[in-house]
């Protein structure tokens, strides 16, 4: 198969996938998705919707500027109304990279542009499009536009902003199905009129969104009638029910090469990592039976299953663990393991730490290695998260936790908080319904902050009695959502830490008032 024939991944976890609720990742997680993106090989990272904050668009800029002057380096691209404001701040923030894209976007279906766009006429529509893909070509020769809400607009009007877009120079036209309305034999047949009508030179691509549970399902579809670039999101992140996901539509694309024949140029044995590393840092855990990067992936219960796959994993696998990295020989580290060796393994696994963070994880390794037998890379990747990933300066920092009472006296929770900005010491308990309902109202009382538990997940990172155990809070904070993330062998322990880590999270992230939070292809 030759390379032009390939399909173009675009990968948009950094902007739609971090709009699910309750992520809100900062500038160091955000680049540190974005190489392991490009580790992955996908082709275009869209970085961010730069208007929206200045903390969006500082994640850009550095995303051009360490990732996108690396050799072989994917585009990276930049969400932007069609809007000069939006166009200029785009391109600004997309500067520093060898190879820049801005995506513009223009709502097009009549109940979008009723809602949203004080019933602005088609003509107006498209007077306002052709602007927004003028204003980007004078920054950059890579352009894309969306007409949002596609699947739901008049397909006559669809074609007429598409002939005007592409007459105007875009290179990309991108039809989102922003709404997961569509059904895979009518996109297909649309996808397949959109590609006739621009003909060769410009780049027809999707963004399916998840919420009747066909993504994937329409992007393939989409590929075999000739789309050329497929927009996705690690996990399937996104709003609502999310967007297309990467692993799925990559290793459809793999294993159905007979079918579908079109590859892509992803190296796929980075999938699972680049999963697990989205998971840690935004908080989201990845379900049991998720395809492909899922825990039970690969895992054979029943008898007969089990006899087959002894036999030949062909007979119940369609695919190799060893395709997406998910398994492999395993280096397991314990208390009398040294940092040498702690700090090659971490090499092995893809991290590339400075002298300082190498210290502060393997501080934290050999506390964790009193208290747990083995340690595997999965743990190790969780101690990175909760230590490296972490901003260096939080606002507040858990010093130590008390916990006591049970089924005959009120659980009750003593914690002590270092508050950074003045060096004080705070102590705060509290009574509650059980041990971790004690911590967080301990929690809350020590930094001052009020916070609304909107969901609590506890996971163990690896099989064992002594796992760790993965904690995972959504706090609602002056109506924001923040995700805070904790693991410790002692579940009271993450508990505490996961609060912490999401109170932090709303005095660094909490969006200002007055900034762009407009619904996005």
């Amino acid at each position: 198969m030759t390379e032009e024939h390939s399909v173009t991944i675009f990968d948009t976890t950094l902007r739609d996938g971090e709009q699910a609720p309750g992520i809100s990742l900062d500038v160091k997680e955000k680049l540190e998705i974005a190489e392991q993106l490009a580790r992955l090989g996908v082709d275009v990272v869209e970085a961010g919707f730069p208007v929206t904050s200045q903390g969006d668009f500082d994640a850009v800029r550095e995303i051009a500027t360490s990732v996108g002057t690396q050799a072989g380096a994917p585009v990276i691209a930049a969400l932007a109304r069609c809007h000069p404001d939006d166009v200029v701040r785009a391109a600004d923030s997309l500067k520093p990279a060898d190879r820049r894209r801005i995506h513009v976007f223009l709502s097009t279906s009549e109940i979008h542009r009723n809602a949203m766009l004080r019933g602005a006429s088609e003509d107006q529509i498209i007077e306002q499009a052709v602007d927004g893909v003028r204003r980007a070509l004078e920054f950059t020769d890579d352009v894309e536009f969306s007409p949002q809400d596609a699947t739901r607009t008049d397909v006559g009007f669809l074609m007429r902003i598409v002939d005007a877009v592409v007459e105007a120079g875009a290179t990309t036209v991108n039809i989102p199905d922003t709404v997961g309305y569509a059904i895979p034999h009518d996109f297909g047949a649309l996808i397949a009129d959109v590609v006739a009508q621009v003909g060769a030179g410009v780049a027809v691509s999707v963004h399916c969104h998840n919420d009747l549970g066909l993504a994937v399902a329409n992007s393939l579809e989409a590929v075999r009638n000739g789309a050329s670039q497929v927009e996705v999101a690690v996990n399937g992140l996104g709003e609502r029910a999310g967007n297309c996901s990467l692993e799925e539509v990559v290793m459809a694309l793999a294993t159905r090469s007979d079918l579908l024949r079109r590859p892509t140029r992803l190296n796929t044995p980075e999938i699972a990592r680049t999963s697990r590393l989205v998971s840690t840092l935004t908080g989201y855990p990845v379900q049991f039976n998720k395809a492909v990067v899922g825990r039970n992936a690969f895992a054979h219960e029943s008898g007969i299953h089990q006899h087959g796959i002894l036999q030949d994993r062909l007979t119940y696998e369609i695919m190799r663990a060893e395709d997406i990295g998910a398994v492999g020989a395993q280096i397991v580290l314990g208390k009398h393991s040294g940092k040498h060796a702690f700090a090659q393994q971490l090499h092995i696994m893809g991290y590339e730490l400075a002298s300082e963070e190498v210290g502060r994880a393997f501080t934290r390794f050999k506390a964790m290695a009193d208290r747990k037998t083995e340690i595997t890379d999965a743990d190790l990747e969780a101690i990175v998260a909760d230590e490296v990933y972490a901003p260096e300066q939080e606002a507040f920092e858990l010093l130590s936790l008390q916990v006591s009472g049970g089924t005959a006296t009120a659980p009750t929770a003593t914690v002590r908080v270092r508050r950074v900005e003045d060096d004080t010491i705070v102590d705060e308990a509290a009574i509650g319904d059980g041990m971790v309902d004690a911590v967080g109202g301990a929690i809350h009382r020590a930094v001052g902050i009020d916070g609304r538990l909107v969901s609590f997940n506890v996971a163990a990172v690896t099989p064992g009695i002594d796992a760790l155990g993965d904690v995972t809070v959504q706090l609602s904070v002056d109506g924001q959502q923040f995700t805070g993330r904790g693991v410790s062998t002692d579940i009271v322990e993450a508990s505490a830490r996961a609060f912490l880590n999401a109170l932090n999270k709303s005095v660094r992230l909490r969006r200002p008032v007055g900034a762009v939070a407009e619904p996005t292809p």
